[in-house]
């Protein structure tokens, strides 16, 4: 897309996953009509898929200045000021991402350890979770990466 910023692998994941929820769920309702029941897995990996859609479109949008933020005060600063605003959203973003990330990974962790398995198909729930410390890594990066840019002024800082 030109004029934006790439966010490729997260675009890509997100496409991806919203593909596979809406064949999955299309098989699911197919299967349901013809014969009544329906797919085990369908709930159990839409739910999953979703997180990871909503994790990966959310590292796009930081990518791409697009997050909902009040720009009121933003605007009304002189630069010098902008600047120490920019700063301080950003670490606030960096630590609550940073938090998320960690204790994401802690999670993910433990579950490997415990060998605990997801209720509804008796797989691994490590995999489910290892994505939450993996996407939030990347919104990290994102946002480091958009933070450069507003203070460059590469980004529309009136969004």
């Amino acid at each position: 897309m030109k004029g934006f910023p790439d966010a490729r692998p997260e675009r890509w994941l997100g496409a991806l996953s919203l593909i596979i929820i809406s064949l999955i769920s299309l098989g699911n309702v197919v299967t349901r009509y013809l014969t009544g029941g329906s797919f085990s897995f369908t709930e159990e990996f839409s739910v999953f898929l979703l997180v990871v859609l909503t994790f990966a479109g959310a590292s796009v949008a930081i990518r791409r200045n697009r997050h909902i933020r009040i720009g009121f005060l933003e605007r009304a600063l002189p630069a010098r000021w902008r600047s120490a605003l920019i700063l301080f959203q950003a670490l606030c973003g960096l630590t609550v991402l940073g938090l998320v990330t960690w204790y994401g990974g802690k999670l993910a962790w433990q579950e490997y350890q415990w060998e605990s398995l997801s209720p509804g198909l008796g797989l691994p729930q490590w995999w489910y979770l290892v994505w939450l410390p993996i996407l939030s890594a990347a919104m990290l990066w994102r946002l480091v990466q958009q933070t450069h840019d507003r203070l460059k002024g590469g980004l529309n800082n009136d969004a």
